[in-house]
């Protein structure tokens, strides 16, 4: 298994043996197949950091993420959020650089 990505928060693992990820959350890590993945990417990224700032539409500034089929459920603050959506992002620029090396080579 290797490092894939680090944030202040969160870590994601590659375990190219077992064709998965692994996200480590701080207070539990949890397996991902690729397809898993996407559909946490899309979750993430549909997630509106503005309605953090506003009251009216997230009055505590703390958003619920159920993953996996509701097989794991987590409640992130603000920060948090930001630092998922940066992982998220990075390391799926991480992986389409390595597709595009094997293709290349």
């Amino acid at each position: 298994m290797e490092v894939l990505y680090t944030s202040k928060f969160y870590t994601l693992y590659q375990a190219g043996h077992e064709r998965c990820f692994y996200l480590d959350l701080g207070q539990k890590t949890i397996r991902l197949s690729f397809c898993q993945f996407l559909a946490l990417r899309h979750k993430v990224m549909s997630i509106s950091i503005e309605s953090h700032f506003d009251s009216d539409l997230n009055e505590h500034g703390f958003e619920m993420l159920i993953l996996c089929n509701k097989e794991h459920f987590f409640i992130l603050n603000t920060l948090e959020v930001l630092d998922l959506k940066c992982l998220i992002d990075h390391s799926f620029s991480l992986i389409e650089m390595d597709a595009e090396n094997v293709f290349t080579q």
